[in-house]
């Protein structure tokens, strides 16, 4: 099993990832569709969004707002290829594996997860 809190309490010591927290719009979101809901957003949206080899417009697909998902990605460093090399050392020019795309679900959902607990 992987040990999330290791990646989350590296990430809050950068001052950009840090900075990102869930809004109340975001929660009442969470809160009408579910976790498990949420978690399938996070899935679909990896796997279109940054699990393909080729990512025509990298580092611009992850929106800064508009769903929880795309707040945890930017605060998990999970937004973008680039990213994902330079915290992670996935690789840029191929695909990632199922392996990799449910390291980074299980990680944006780590840190929603934790965000919820701060709120409530």
């Amino acid at each position: 099993m992987i040990n999330f809190d290791f990646y989350l309490d590296k990430l809050s010591k950068s001052k950009f990832r840090s900075k990102f927290e869930l809004k109340q719009t975001d929660f009442d979101y969470i809160q009408d569709k579910g976790l498990e809901k949420i978690n399938q957003h996070a899935y679909d949206f990896i796997s279109k969004r940054l699990a393909p080899e080729f990512v025509a417009n990298d580092g611009k697909q992850t929106p800064m707002r508009g769903h929880p998902v795309f707040i945890a990605q930017h605060a998990t460093a999970t937004c973008c290829r680039g990213c994902l090399f330079k915290w992670y050392k996935i690789p840029k020019d191929i695909p990632l594996n199922q392996e990799q795309i449910e390291f980074v679900v299980g990680l944006i959902m780590s840190w929603i997860e934790k965000q919820l607990e701060k709120k409530f």
